[in-house]
């Protein structure tokens, strides 16, 4: 009957002890699954840290992510915006780095990179100080911009403080939904047009807010990639 009872006891046993293994294996699973997805969207550039951590300014191979090939009437290009006040954007197109810290052509501000849309041949590539710089000659620059340019931007550090109503216009002009909302240290990324009609696509807008920064009172690094259509000879 002792051993009755003992092998009554065994079996319940193994069946709780078994259901709480395969849970944990599901549950390690769904984390791997969530990781990976999770690194697998990000910027190849750099690594988010966790909330407050400091940020390193040493870059990863590949700055201008997994290569990409588009077809022959589209431009491929590869943004990401700066993070914080440590790590600058940088910009590529088809598969080059036009715009970044190996080129020392990025810097504070909004950097653009202008191209001849019907062949992606790189015009100009700029940066211009949005919190104590002279705005009038980016205003030039917007203004001269030829029709069929597609026009590139990426933030870093501090765009909007001197990005007055004359400025977001003209940026709206090429298509930008969200430079009407640009604000104190958010993070920006957008590629558009001249004598484009509609909004872009192409265009990603993060908030700076102390509840949700990434780092010490900045938003994390974004990325935008993708196919940009060509002008039409």
């Amino acid at each position: 009957m002792k051993h009755a009872v003992l092998r009554g006891s065994v079996v319940p046993l193994l069946v709780v002890v078994t259901s709480v293994i395969i849970v944990v294996v599901i549950l390690q699973q769904s984390n791997v699954s969530f990781e990976a997805g999770w690194h697998h969207n990000l910027p190849k550039v750099i690594n988010f840290p966790p909330h407050g951590a400091k940020i390193s300014s040493k870059r990863s191979a590949g700055v201008c992510g997994t290569p990409r090939e588009c077809p022959a009437h589209e431009i491929s290009f590869y943004i990401h915006s700066g993070a914080a006040n440590v790590v600058p954007p940088a910009i590529c197109v088809q598969n080059k780095l036009v715009l970044g810290t190996a080129l020392n052509n990025a810097g504070g501000g909004i950097n653009i990179v202008i191209l001849n849309g019907k062949t992606g041949e790189v015009l100009k590539t700029d940066h211009y100080n949005m919190y104590s710089g002279d705005v009038k000659p980016f205003i030039e620059l917007l203004k001269s911009i030829e029709r069929g340019s597609i026009v590139i931007m990426a933030s870093y550090d501090e765009p909007s403080t001197k990005l007055n109503d004359e400025l977001k216009n003209l940026i709206a002009e090429l298509g930008s939904s969200h430079i009407h909302s640009l604000g104190y240290r958010d993070n920006w990324v957008f590629v558009g047009g001249k004598g484009v009609t509609g909004k872009s696509t192409f265009e990603k807008h993060i908030k700076s807010d102390s509840a949700t920064n990434k780092y010490d009172g900045w938003p994390e690094l974004i990325g935008l990639e993708g196919c940009v259509p060509k002008f039409p000879e």
